[in-house]
């Protein structure tokens, strides 16, 4: 009795690590705008390099990382500024921390498509593949956002469905931006 409870709890704490490192990389509650933000990010990146360093993922790739930390920075530097600017008076290193870590969504919403560009990159995946990939999950990341985003606002689906929708132009937005460059 007491393994089969073990064994219960071990698979439980395993779900539950799956759901918390699922929460990290496509975000929920706070972190659907840094999710968001982040995403467009990587897609607007992978849609302006795509052409240019079709031959050389690994450049895409580190093209990708750099520009999603910059950003990151440069978002906990200015929300740090203007809460400080508030508070009138300089932040502490645990209230900086703590801006980094709520915004700490930018840059993972750039894992798992960098995954895919790296799956291309060791050959694992062709380049087109795993480019277009790595856009898909973006998308797909979109639009799981706005469905979260509904349920966490309680919208009714003419709500859910506009959401998403908007969600869902930003992407294909920046696809067909995509697809209009590489040809």
């Amino acid at each position: 009795m007491t393994s089969e409870r073990s064994t219960q709890e071990g698979q439980a704490g395993g779900g539950s690590t799956l759901r918390r490192l699922g929460t990290l990389l496509v975000g929920q509650g706070e972190a659907i705008a840094g999710t968001v933000y982040g995403t467009i990010i990587v897609l607007a990146t992978i849609t302006a390099g795509a052409a240019a360093f079709q031959d050389d993922l690994w450049r895409l790739c580190v093209v990708i990382a750099a520009s999603v930390m910059v950003v990151w920075v440069a978002h906990v530097y200015s929300h740090g500024l203007g809460q400080s600017l508030h508070m009138r008076r300089r932040l502490t290193w645990s209230e900086l921390m703590a801006i980094a870590r709520r915004e700490y969504a930018i840059p993972l919403a750039a894992v798992l498509p960098l995954t895919s560009l790296l799956l291309g990159a060791t050959g694992i995946l062709t380049g087109s593949t795993a480019v277009w990939l790595a856009v898909g999950i973006g998308v797909a990341t979109l639009t799981l956002e706005g469905l979260s985003y509904a349920r966490l606002e309680r919208l009714n689906l003419t709500a859910t469905i506009a959401t998403v929708a908007v969600n869902l132009a930003l992407g294909v937005t920046i696809v067909l931006l995509k697809a209009l460059v590489a040809h």
